[in-house]
């Protein structure tokens, strides 16, 4: 039951860490596609679109992550 717990709160951290990680990305992906976009090269700016895209599905995943974990971790406490 304690390798439960240890396991819910890895997974706590992972969570938290991928929705940083998402909260970067679609800045960067802002910053990219809409901001500097006449500075960048074309590949560069369609990147960035990709990044708005990706930066989101990471939050998602991360909250959805996190949610799982709080409620292993509430359940097992």
């Amino acid at each position: 039951m304690h390798m439960q717990s240890l396991d819910s709160h890895r997974l706590l951290q992972l969570a938290n860490l991928l929705m940083v990680f998402g909260v970067l990305t679609l800045c960067l992906g802002i910053a990219g596609a809409y901001v500097y976009d006449r500075q960048l090269a074309l590949g560069a700016v369609v990147a960035s679109h990709a990044l708005v895209i990706l930066g989101p599905t990471a939050l998602k995943i991360g909250y959805v992550m996190r949610l799982a974990a709080q409620r292993q971790v509430t359940l097992h406490a």
